[in-house]
């Protein structure tokens, strides 16, 4: 397989390898020894690693090392197919407890934890600028839309900020929801608000409508340019776990421990929204919602505590969404989900990543790679495009974060597909299990999080 002219898979690695740049700046580390990955076993290929990178790492130690050594670069790898190339470029244990959540701008990284501080990080350098910090509570989700960032905190409240960028970072909060009325001076609670943590956020640009789940099993949606609360609904049975919105045309989705994945719209002309349809209901609690939007195609995955990630098509004429069938390979809960384009990153409590990949023109999903790293669940994950050239090669950052306090950066290298020929189509459509490509792999997890798990008391 030759890529730009002359120069091959192994050229291109090695030229990756010393064009890798560290973060300039490092207030804590994690030593990230070189990471090693269990190579997927992909049927469509049987092409073999890279013997001499193969044959250079060692295996993962089963705890995570002294916060005090320095950042160090984990080995190119690739899986069998030749198709993804992945390394850990930073990696970072804090002592301010579990990161719950992580998300995007165009200009900045913000994680939040367990701790009242929201950490900034420069994109794509990872360089920590500052932080943000409150006085109520674990953050349990956060939110960047352009220049404004949305914050869930644990007295129940949305804090709104202004992070525009600026060469010396300071934030600025521009209110808090619910605002507390004239005669609400006294009361503890206003009307408006949650009774229970904020598990998720969603907003809708177009019409400036930001979404609330809550544990509460309630959905708010709030008027930003009004600052108030517009409907409140019950929307499941159990905990509401993650929320997603179509932004073409303002479809709501949600999903919960109640093992239901539900779709609202907003009821035009008003601000209530009515349930449209219930997509699966199952035994097992989903816990995240993705969406994958394009020209020919869209796409629901939702990833739920069996390790499957369920998929729905969205049908053009009636707008249904038909099950699609199922993506397996993990080996505990799915936690997180992130879609962008062709492909799907999830994150599992396996400890483990995986990259997943749609062929284009139909719904056969292929799992590139097993990214491995984490020595707890990866709870949550934010994906950004670097660079795509000419050859289609695509430049990903996948940004990871774990229930054994790391958060993680990874630089991904996405190749074209091959294309593969089938020998019967028509024995393949009639076989579900030829859409699902397995990757064995045995997960390794900290003891501590083995001890959380026994005694019943892990995500919380």
């Amino acid at each position: 397989m030759e890529f730009h002219g002359e120069r091959n898979l192994w050229s291109f690695m090695d030229e990756e390898r010393k064009s890798i740049k560290l973060p300039r700046r490092l207030s804590f580390g994690d030593g990230d020894r070189q990471q090693s990955s269990s190579e997927p076993e992909n049927s469509r290929s049987a092409s073999a690693a890279r013997p001499d990178v193969a044959a250079s790492e060692p295996t993962i130690p089963p705890w995570p090392m002294s916060p005090g050594t320095p950042w160090t670069l984990s080995p190119v790898r690739t899986s069998p197919s030749k198709s993804l190339l992945y390394h850990c470029i930073a990696s970072l244990h804090r002592h301010e407890g579990n990161i719950f959540s992580i998300t995007l701008s165009r200009d900045f990284i913000f994680t939040s934890s367990e701790s009242s501080r929201i950490h900034v990080w420069k994109q794509p350098d990872c360089t920590e600028i500052g932080c943000i910090k409150a006085t109520s509570g674990q953050i349990r989700a956060i939110l960047a839309s352009g220049k404004i960032l949305f914050t869930a905190h644990g007295d129940c409240k949305i804090r709104i900020w202004n992070a525009s960028n600026a060469e010396n970072f300071r934030p600025k909060k521009i209110t808090t929801l619910p605002q507390r009325g004239r005669f609400s001076l006294f009361s503890k609670k206003s009307s408006q608000q949650h009774n229970d943590r904020i598990s998720c956020l969603a907003y809708n640009k177009e019409d400036k409508l930001l979404y609330t789940g809550s544990w509460d099993k309630t959905v708010k949606a709030w008027k930003i340019n009004e600052r108030r609360c517009v409907d409140s609904f019950v929307a499941h049975e159990g905990h509401i776990n993650g929320i997603a919105i179509n932004q073409e045309d303002g479809c709501v989705f949600t999903c919960s421990s109640d093992g239901s994945v539900k779709i609202w719209r907003r009821v035009f002309g008003e601000s209530s929204h009515i349930l449209t349809m219930t997509l699966k209901f199952q035994l097992s609690p989903v816990n995240a919602l993705a969406l994958s939007l394009s020209s020919t195609t869209t796409l629901l995955y939702s990833g739920s505590s069996d390790g499957l990630i369920n998929f729905w098509e969205k049908e053009k004429m009636s707008g249904r969404y038909n099950h699609g069938g199922f993506l397996q390979g993990h080996h505990f809960a799915v936690l997180c989900l992130v879609a962008l384009g062709e492909l799907v990153f999830s994150g599992s409590e396996d400890a483990t990543i995986r990259v997943w990949r749609r062929e284009e023109g139909n719904c056969f999903h292929s799992c590139l790679s097993v990214i491995e790293g984490h020595h707890g669940p990866v709870r949550c994950l934010a994906v950004a495009l670097e660079t795509e050239n000419l050859v289609r090669v695509k430049g990903l950052l996948v940004y990871s974060a774990s229930l054994d306090q790391t958060f993680k950066v990874w630089r991904v290298k996405v190749f074209p597909a091959e294309k593969v020929h089938l020998v019967d189509e028509t024995a393949a459509a009639k076989d579900p299990q030829r859409e699902i490509v397995e990757c064995e792999t045995s997960p390794v997890l900290s003891p501590s999080w083995v001890e959380k798990k026994l005694q019943g008391n892990y995500f919380q």
